[in-house]
């Protein structure tokens, strides 16, 4: 990989620098068989995808553009306790992409962190439904967390050995002009460091605000959810010689958001706290103490307890102190034992001993909150009209997050953007084996119907059920709360969600996540309660069993 970085420092790379901005302004625009603009994971996994198919190293020229200083990526390091606050679950599927195209063995394993077990509850009626690695077959684990900074790092150092593909950071796209003359239908790049680049393919993984997409004319539909997550890093007591390790990934849907506790190691894990602008606003300006006991109360009261706990951190109650007071009088007057899983404040719990019966159903109690780590943004529905332009916009095709972003509840962010990259690097690879154009609609056409489709139906299924959790109508919640009861009870229908959802490498069509689509749509949209049942068991539960017989033992 040529590998050119914004000097810190050393006058010489600065000087260094010089001559590379001199040799590149004094020429014109520069033929590129493929530019990526953005330099994040699914930018990223594009370029080294690419590179790691023999046909496609020695047969293209490779650019890839960042406006951030990927150095400070790639020199990346922390203490072996913190961790840093945006993290991903890597599901099966995508760790099997990584793996064929070598970037697996780059990543520090020693920072990721395998995921057996997920438990999801109602945070209104109870209602809980359990996914276990167990049930699916030749897999161990759902999946495995890890920094999303560790994957860039692996992703640039595996790129550091790849010559044939360069690397540009720390310029920024200025502008994407259609060339006029004799090539006047390949886009025309120009740099913020005046280096123009002429590319055969344009792609677009620059995220929610793509260039690349707005200068192919690609609309895109969506809105903004009336919430925002919430982020921080949570130091916690090691689990018990009588417990699980901490490998169970914890999620309660409560009617402001869902909340969500993923491991990390044994001692730390990680928040993903979705919840009203204004509720955010002030969990965000919490002391670390506050916010430490109220995400301990989040995970363990009734939500009416909730409700007044936010009314008096709203009016303004800041202080541990203060807090504290309000969750020992909710945990009394909800009869709450101090010696058990659901006590937090009166908790009389010791670590090492014997835990109660339910203490695997929540997570460990938060001792603290890593410095630095608290932190809030808005959440989004937004999918591309397409994602291949035409016309004016002709050779461009979108990727990950420039194509479409999606609530993080059910933590299928990155690795739609890693299926996008997968889909479109054989789409790449098959064009250049038959000698055809790889810019051109006809070569790219797999692509968009291979992936539009797919995520789709991902991300239609984790708005509905984004939406159907928002609600606290009493049939609603009942219907909500039967089926995924009644869903609890079927190991094999469970098995073909998770596979569905990537917890298992092998292929996979969309089909779970359209049948659970379908029935999550006839609960947010059913007229009755009846209707409402029927439309989950009938229409999801009955068929995804088929499915998941057909799928697990091979036979209808």
């Amino acid at each position: 990989m040529a590998f050119f970085a914004k000097p810190r420092s050393s006058a010489r790379l600065g000087c260094r620098r010089r001559l590379f901005l001199r040799s590149f302004s004094s020429e014109h625009a520069r033929d590129n068989d493929i530019v990526i603009v953005g330099g994040g994971p699914a930018g990223l996994a594009l370029a080294a995808a690419l590179a790691a198919n023999p046909i496609a190293k020695n047969s293209l020229k490779i650019t890839l553009i960042e406006g951030g200083d990927l150095s400070k990526i790639q020199d990346w390091g922390m203490p072996p306790n913190a961790y840093s606050n945006r993290v991903s679950s890597i599901t099966h599927t995508s760790q099997h992409f990584l793996n064929r195209i070598g970037i697996w063995d780059y990543v520090e394993h020693a920072r990721t962190n395998p995921i057996h077990q997920m438990q999801v509850w109602d945070g209104v009626s109870g209602a809980r439904i359990n996914f276990d690695a167990s049930v699916i077959p030749e897999s161990s684990e759902m999946a495995r967390m890890t920094e999303n900074l560790n994957l860039q790092r692996a992703l640039l150092r595996k790129l550091s050995d790849t010559p044939s593909v360069q690397v540009i950071h720390s310029v920024k796209v200025e502008s994407i002009q259609r060339e006029t003359g004799d090539h006047n239908d390949w886009p025309l790049v120009h740099l913020s460091n005046g280096v123009t680049l002429r590319a055969r393919l344009l792609v677009g993984a620059d995220g929610f605000n793509s260039p690349v997409r707005s200068f192919a004319g690609i609309s895109s539909y969506g809105w903004s959810y009336d919430t925002q997550a919430v982020v921080a890093t949570l130091n916690h007591a090691p689990r018990g010689p009588f417990q699980v390790p901490n490998n169970t990934a914890y999620q309660r849907f409560l009617p402001t958001g869902p909340i969500a506790f993923l491991p990390l190691s044994p001692c730390t894990s990680s928040l993903v706290w979705s919840t009203k602008p204004h509720l955010a606003a002030a969990l965000n300006k919490s002391s670390p103490g506050v916010l430490e006991q109220l995400i301990n109360a989040a995970f363990r009261l009734p939500e009416p307890s909730l409700q007044y706990i936010y009314r008096r951190l709203l009016e303004g109650a800041k202080s541990s102190e203060e807090i504290n007071e309000e969750i020992v009088f909710r945990e009394r007057s909800d009869g709450i034992s101090s010696h058990s899983a659901y006590a937090s404040a009166t908790s009389m719990l010791s670590d090492g001993g014997i835990p109660p019966d339910d203490a695997d159903a929540l997570p460990p109690l938060v001792t603290s909150i890593q410095q630095g780590t608290i932190a809030s943004f808005p959440l989004r529905y937004n999918h591309a009209e397409s994602y291949i332009g035409e016309g004016a916009g002709s050779r461009t095709v979108l990727v990950g997050d420039a194509a479409h972003t999606v609530h993080p509840l059910a933590g299928q962010g990155l690795n739609l953007g890693l299926g996008d990259v997968d889909a479109l690097s054989r789409c790449i690879i098959q064009a250049l084996r038959h000698g055809g154009d790889i810019g051109s609609y006809t070569a790219l056409i797999p692509y968009a119907r291979e992936r539009y489709f797919e995520n789709h139906k991902v991300m239609s299924t984790v708005d509905k059920l984004h939406k159907v959790y928002s609600s606290t109508a009493q049939p609603v919640v009942w219907a909500r709360s039967v089926g995924l009861e009644v869903i609890n009870e079927l190991d094999s229908v469970k098995a073909a969600l998770m596979m569905n959802a990537g917890a298992s490498s092998r292929l996979q069509n969309a089909s779970g996540w359209d049948l659970f689509a379908k029935s999550i749509e006839s609960l947010a949209g059913a007229a009755s309660t009846s209707k409402m049942v029927s439309g989950m068991i009938g229409a999801g539960i009955q068929e995804l069993a088929k499915n998941a017989g057909q799928r697990i033992f091979g036979r209808p």
